[in-house]
């Protein structure tokens, strides 16, 4: 063997090295490239059951949305309703309070009434009898 063979035999020993490391590096990086698809096709199918349920979702919330409309037109509806009934009740109370303000005045007017009456009773009792008292006087005084 001379020194072109030893040269010719590190060489292809050396080749034979860079090729075994050239290899390697090539598998690790299918296997990166394997992990990167799989990873990839599982992002797809993810994006595919999320994109399908916010569909179902969106379904979901506007089906919501329109029933929320109907009830809310519905509660305007039956307000409206409801308004005059309570402004009658608002007024039939207006009323009672005044009905209750004018029994109150009749009651101490009433009150002052029975007073004046009760003292005009007086007064004619103590007329019928100085009426009597001078009847008989009158009386005793013609005997």
């Amino acid at each position: 063997m001379n020194g072109i063979e030893i040269a010719a035999l590190i060489a292809a020993i050396a080749f034979a090295g860079l090729m075994f490391f050239l290899i390697r590096l090539v598998q690790k990086v299918n296997r990166v490239i394997s992990n990167v698809e799989k990873t990839v096709e599982e992002a797809n199918h993810t994006i595919q059951i999320v994109t399908k349920d916010a569909d179902i979702l969106s379904r979901e919330v506007e089906g919501l949305l329109v029933k929320s409309n109907e009830l809310l037109a519905d509660v305007s509806q039956k307000v409206a309703t409801i308004d005059p009934l309570f402004t009658a009740v608002a007024d039939l109370s207006e009323s009672v309070s005044d009905l209750n303000l004018a029994s109150r005045n009749l009651v101490s007017h009433v009150g002052t009434i029975g007073k004046a009456t009760a003292q005009t009773a007086i007064v004619g009792r103590v007329g019928q009898l100085a009426a009597k008292y001078m009847k008989k006087n009158k009386t005793q005084t013609e005997e």
